[in-house]
């Protein structure tokens, strides 16, 4: 699904993404339509806009990753600047790329968001890595006397955790395991659940913070 407010842009992305053999299930122009349509056709990946009238882009991403944590968003903008960068990682975008790249590296950074990894146009992904490590700096909230005990993940889970906090694709930690990219897929989706967490992103400063990345 490809979200933009601009309908040249919007449809020659769609259209460029249709040629290669992707199945364009919606297009919206605005927020509010973005968040309608994914909900009635259930995309896998969501190429979005930030800059959308009616609500931000980093709303429905939010809103749409919270409802589906499988969704995988590749955000597609003009801006290079940190602060949007970071924002659309934590509401749960799984990559950003710039309007600038050329249509080869949309087309590639769409297929690898689909399987699960992380894409960033050059010089990003470092800055993203940096504000996961300072995120997990933050000194913790104490723990009440009536939390709840951390729940157990099996070793399986542990290892997967372990590797995705190295900053590993899903593709190279099945490699690296020798089990499939949809087991890989299946511990990730088990462990969110677990952890009662949302995205990616909660994931990996979840695992920084218990210093998995450094095992």
């Amino acid at each position: 699904m490809v979200v933009d407010d601009h309908p040249m842009w919007r449809d020659a992305v769609a259209r460029d993404l249709a040629e290669s053999g992707f199945d364009v299930v919606a297009t919206a122009g605005d927020g509010e339509q973005a968040v309608r349509r994914a909900h009635a056709t259930g995309p896998d990946v969501l190429v979005l806009d930030l800059n959308l009238p009616a609500k931000p882009g980093v709303l429905v991403c939010k809103e749409l990753v919270g409802a589906n944590p499988a969704l995988r968003v590749l955000v597609l903008s003009a801006s290079g600047e940190h602060a949007d960068v970071l924002e659309a990682v934590k509401s749960g975008a799984t990559g950003y790329l710039l309007k600038s790249a050329s249509t080869e590296e949309l087309i590639d950074a769409v297929r690898r968001t689909a399987v699960g990894d992380p894409v960033f146009t050059p010089g990003l992904a470092g800055l993203v890595l940096g504000e996961y490590r300072r995120l997990a700096s933050e000194p913790a909230p104490a723990p009440g006397a009536d939390e709840p005990k951390a729940p157990q993940l099996t070793e399986r889970e542990t290892e997967v955790l372990r590797l995705v906090a190295k900053g590993l694709s899903y593709k190279q930690i099945a490699e690296r395991l020798v089990i499939s990219h949809r087991t890989v897929q299946n511990h990730v989706q088990n462990t969110l659940g677990k952890l009662q967490l949302h995205n990616r992103v909660e994931l990996v400063r979840y695992a920084i913070e218990r210093g998995l990345d450094d095992e």
